[in-house]
């Protein structure tokens, strides 16, 4: 308690004395007992009423002890089911939840895993995919300030992601892993990986490379062949032996055919294989007769023009090839799309040459950029040119029309760097990107588009785009969103179709194990987004002719349908608008593929690994999981901590004094009524 606050309230203490001495003794002839108890209730009340007046503050201690953490995270994949130890799985959960010396000593989360980690004690072994080292990474998040020992219940086979068993740097929490599955070697043949491009040229040939693996003590033989429809393609003989137990093996084939053709690669198992699930390989190969080849010029050198190339080859079906202004006039008609970065004067000759021949561009501004020239040489736009620069980050505009986007919070990328001011468009265009400047947003455009005379066209006002592509990696780690964003802008520009009013985004083909969606954008006469459309998706099952008719939902700027719970084969659809005579067709298919099916053992080494590097220990799902408890509850590391906890307590948040000075009041009130004194 302050000093001053114990002066204020020993004023007050004497101001409620003299309150109550002037009230009952000031002028009193006759002094009874009666008069003392009476000046002591005046006392204590207004004493009370000054005390809440001052406020004075307590601070209250309390002590608790506080468990350390037991996690315990189980694989939920179907991996688990196809191994045979889900019923033992459950079993060795149930033990771990229900022990009284563990409730005793932790606070028990369980949690499910197979692409995410999940808190839920429901487990239907039902996952498709598992990344065991994104959930040890979430899990330590979780417990990151506490200890928290980790018991991980799992084959340790996983599908993608990181390397589990490398991550020790990032996980601080001791991993106590159940082995599942067998330790036993078996004797298997394996399709181990399949590399091929998604796309193919007509008339050309592309390359199918593929590893084979060998588990066993025996040379064996088998055939690897590669068919479609039955109707085989190539074949090659291969020999393994306990040393030699991994071939790749590279094959060409023709594409004969437009469209998407699905092939199998099959390794003939040997009559004593357990599992020969993992002897096919199913893919499939889009086969086109066009490729966009896009001109990128420029006279400065810049890390943008390599960010720029490599993303937009990313996609097999784009070519990027990098001119010098005086270079590319005589080429361009060569190319479908041809991107200016920073133009100068210099590069008179190629705009009007890009005029003439009626080509599709993206003007690329920045630090370097001639503006004068630009307004001279075009009439689509123009900005005063200035010396200063500035920053200038990205807000997506969800209602823009042209093509689907995903929805991408562009004000987490870092900032470009442009000219000073704001573009000025002459003619109709599409804010795909306003500018936000140090926070805030404004009408300016930092990425638009605009047609004229049946040429699209687009701006990007800012250099330094080599930096949104590295965010893209850092945050993502991949460049999918930042190469998929731009691809599209490209995709369109480099397109000369009418503009429609019922845009469809799908791919040819899935995998079985992937995320199958089917997007779609709806637009008014007026082609602006209709987000009051009703949209329904006919899909039919070519194979067993079944229909289903999905609702398509809004999800930030376009419908989509998730089409995950469809089974492999090939599939016609139809997306219409309901009351409106305006549909659209395509077509998919779904291969089949489980990846969860290719494994035989555990993967006892990587769990060792992982259990040593944090300082755990391993132990097995048929072993008796008295062990296990026993090694956690003899651990010095796991202790309960007693914990105190301060808090400061003013006194007006106490009610017993409103009550106390309600009593005395009420008190001397009665005792004076009862003696006449009132």
């Amino acid at each position: 308690m302050q000093t001053v606050t114990i002066v204020y309230i020993s004023i007050a203490v004497i101001f409620s004395a003299l309150v109550a001495l002037f009230h009952y003794y000031y002028k009193t002839k006759k002094r009874t007992k009666k008069l003392v108890f009476f000046s002591f209730l005046r006392f204590l009340s207004v004493f009370s009423l000054l005390l809440l007046i001052i406020n004075p503050k307590f601070k209250q201690k309390s002590y608790f002890a506080e468990k350390p953490n037991l996690t315990i995270a189980v694989d939920n994949s179907s991996s688990i089911t196809e191994l045979g130890y889900d019923a033992k799985v459950l079993e060795v959960l149930n033990s771990l939840r229900n022990s009284k010396e563990l409730q005793n000593k932790f606070e028990i989360d369980t949690y499910t895993f197979s692409n995410k980690l999940i808190e839920n004690d429901s487990i239907n072994f039902d996952g498709q995919q598992t990344n065991i080292g994104k959930a040890l990474v979430d899990v330590n998040k979780l417990y990151k300030d506490v200890i928290a020992p980790t018991i991980l219940i799992t084959d340790g086979n996983q599908t993608y992601g990181n390397d589990y068993q490398f991550l020790s740097s990032k996980i601080k929490q001791p991993i106590f892993p159940i082995i599942v599955g067998d330790t036993i070697t078996y004797v298997d043949l394996k399709i181990n990986q399949l590399n091929a491009n998604k796309y193919a040229y007509l008339k050309n040939k592309f390359p199918v490379e593929i590893i084979a693996t060998y588990t066993g003590n025996e040379t064996v033989q088998t055939n690897l062949v590669l068919s479609s429809n039955g109707k085989r393609l190539a074949s090659k003989e291969l020999t393994f032996s306990p040393t030699d137990n991994s071939q790749v093996v590279n094959l060409n084939i023709a594409a004969s055919k437009i469209g998407v053709q699905t092939l199998q690669a099959t390794l003939i198992p040997l009559n004593t294989e357990k599992n020969k699930q993992n002897n096919i390989r199913y893919f499939a190969v889009e086969v086109i007769d066009q490729k966009v080849k896009i001109a990128l010029i420029s006279d400065v050198i810049h890390p943008d023009l390599g960010a720029l190339k490599k993303s937009l080859e990313s996609n097999e079906l784009r070519s990027v090839d990098i001119l010098k202004s005086n270079e590319a006039s005589s080429k361009l008609n060569d190319y479908q799309l041809v991107i200016f970065y920073q133009p100068t004067r210099k590069f008179q000759q190629v705009f009007e040459t890009s005029e003439q021949l009626q080509k599709n561009t993206l003007t690329i501004t920045g630090t370097q950029t001639d503006w004068n020239f630009l307004n001279d040489i075009q009439t689509s736009f123009k900005k005063e040119e200035l010396s200063e620069t500035e920053e200038v980050q990205g807000r997506l505009n969800t209602n823009y029309s042209n093509f689907l986007i995903d929805n991408i919070d562009f004000s987490e990328y870092p900032p470009l760097e442009n000219a000073f001011g704001e573009v000025e468009f002459n003619v109709a265009h599409e804010i795909i990107l306003s500018q936000l400047i140090s926070g805030v947003s404004t009408d300016g455009a930092l990425l638009a588009t605009y047609s004229v005379d049946n040429k699209r066209a687009a701006i990007l006002a800012g250099e330094n785009i080599w930096k949104w592509r590295a965010h893209s990696f850092l945050a993502q780690e991949n460049f999918i969103e930042f190469d998929t964003f731009l691809g599209k802008l490209i995709q369109y520009l480099a397109s000369n179709k009418k503009r429609e009013r019922l845009t469809l985004g799908y791919e040819s083909f899935y995998y079985g194990n992937r995320e199958i969606q089917l997007t779609a954008q709806y637009f008014n006469p007026s082609y602006e987004f209709d987000a009051n459309a009703n949209l329904t998706a006919i899909i039919k099952n070519t194979d067993t002719e079944t229909t289903t008719t999905y609702p398509m939902l809004l999800s930030a700027g376009f419908y989509t349908v998730d089409l995950n719970s469809l089974p492999s084969g090939s599939y016609d659809f139809t997306v219409r608008a309901e009351g409106k005579n305006i549909r659209k067709s395509g077509s998919f298919k779904i291969l089949e593929f489980d990846i969860e099916k290719q494994f035989l053992n555990a993967d006892t080494i990587r769990l060792q690994a992982i259990a040593d590097k944090s300082n755990g220990k391993t132990f097995h799902v048929n072993n008796n999981t008295a062990q296990l408890i026993s090694t956690l509850l003899s651990d010095q590391r796991f202790k309960t901590i007693e914990k105190s906890n301060e808090k400061v307590v003013s006194l007006i948040d106490w009610k017993y004094l409103l009550a106390f000075i309600t009593i005395c009041l009420a008190l001397e009130w009665f005792s004076r009524k009862y003696n006449g004194l009132i």
